[in-house]
């Protein structure tokens, strides 16, 4: 299975873009930060990752201003075609007040 959901702040985002096909693209990045437990002790994570979002998504996104909160949902799969490197491709977002501790 391959469901990811993340709170996030919204770091930074790109220009709208369209694909040859003429669907609109935006490229992203995710701030998330909360407290974990990790073999039974309480961890702070910190990490930034990399997003995509494809079709009428793409452009309710590319409304969002960068610092907002939201929560993400998706799918992880290549960056890029021929790269290693993952992105979370969104498949819904909706607007948070802040990201919670402890997600």
């Amino acid at each position: 299975m391959n469901v990811v959901t993340l709170d996030a702040r919204l770091q930074s985002r790109g220009d709208l873009r369209f694909t040859p096909a003429g669907v609109p693209a935006l490229d992203f990045a995710l701030a998330h930060e909360s407290l974990q437990i990790e073999a039974g002790a309480q961890r702070r994570v910190a990490c930034e990752v990399a997003g995509v979002a494809i079709g009428a998504l793409a452009r309710k996104l590319a409304d969002v201003a960068p610092g907002a909160h939201i929560r993400c949902s998706g799918f992880l799969a290549r960056r890029y075609r021929t790269g290693i490197s993952v992105a979370l491709h969104v498949n819904a977002f909706e607007m948070t007040q802040n990201a919670p501790e402890g997600n």
